[in-house]
């Protein structure tokens, strides 16, 4: 498998990421071990999760997925064979929360003895901290770097002019800088990341590992009308898109998966794959059908036309 350069981290990925937030939510420790195995035996290298995971399902505290995630590295005795990207700043509760040194240098810990390693290979800003100055965060970055806790650090959900702002803080004050950015970018969610982020991203060589590239499912074609959400877990997500541009983007998918044999999730991941701007998107399953199937988009290559035709669907 062709691996991609990771920005500047100097580390080489697997064109997809698998997304830990399903484990220890919809997929047990038994059917997560199941497909981070078949993950790994198809030659991918590159998990993400973070320290919130799963803390909205009840009875969670957060910190489950990365447990998972560190019980298998444990019992596989892979560790040296993944890239583990986690995130810290999201809302754990009791107020621990945010982006200052003390929460940073006190989560990494909590993290790295649930993932049961002495280094996260990329950890990132969960969300923007506005009360934190830049300075604070990138100094504790700094310290964990220098600890040999941290190879690298990320943005997530960053808005462009606070990601230009944090990297503007980092060169003059000789502080790390973020070297990936996570946003949320797919066919139905282009504007943001096109218009602003991604010119950034270019300009200043920055990885960038997308979430809800299938935007939280919508994508596969499986949810179409309300009826098709209902008791599903992924409904929140979805309900937004059920609309005209939504389902005329599902046409076009269903179009061109027709044209080349594939699947709607597939193609939706090919396209996403094909803009050189993008190291590898995050991909999600709770079964090996699941997996299997989002897993073969790396061996798909849209032509121009189908390219075209999803771009236009999609403005």
């Amino acid at each position: 498998m062709k691996m991609r350069k990771l920005g500047k981290t100097g580390m080489e990925i697997s064109p997809l990421v698998f997304g830990g937030n399903v484990f220890g939510w919809t997929a047990d420790q038994a059917r997560s071990f199941q497909m981070l195995d078949a993950f790994a035996d198809a030659g991918f290298n590159s998990i993400d999760t973070a320290d919130t995971y799963s803390r909205w399902v009840p009875g969670h505290g957060g910190g489950e997925s990365e447990t998972i995630i560190g019980e298998w590295m444990k019992q596989r005795g892979n560790r040296k064979k993944f890239i583990v990207a986690t995130k810290v700043g999201m809302d754990m509760g009791d107020g621990k929360k945010g982006l200052s040194k003390n929460h940073i240098l006190r989560s990494a810990d909590d993290s790295l003895k649930r993932l049961q390693t002495d280094y996260i290979d990329l950890y990132q800003s969960h969300v923007d901290d506005p009360d934190t100055p830049f300075e604070e965060t990138l100094g504790a970055y700094a310290q964990l770097i220098q600890q040999g806790k941290v190879r690298a650090i990320g943005a997530s959900n960053h808005k462009a002019d606070r990601l230009a702002a944090a990297l503007e803080t980092s060169k003059k004050l000789g502080l790390p800088a973020y070297q990936t950015l996570q946003p949320n970018y797919s066919l139905i969610e282009r504007a943001e990341y096109e218009n602003h982020l991604e010119p950034l991203c270019v300009r200043e060589g920055l990885g960038v590992i997308n979430y809800f590239p299938l935007a939280g499912g919508f994508l596969t074609g499986k949810y179409r009308s309300e009826a098709d959400l209902a008791g599903k877990a992924r409904a929140r997500n979805v309900t937004k898109y059920l609309n005209d541009r939504g389902l005329k983007i599902l046409g076009a998918l269903d179009e061109v998966a027709r044209k080349l044999h594939a699947t709607p999730a597939k193609v939706a991941l090919a396209w996403v794959l094909a803009r050189p701007s993008i190291s590898a998107p995050i991909v999600s399953a709770t079964n090996l059908d699941q997996l299997k199937d989002l897993l073969s988009a790396v061996e798909l290559t849209l032509d121009r036309d189908s390219i075209a035709l999803l771009n236009e669907a999609s403005l």
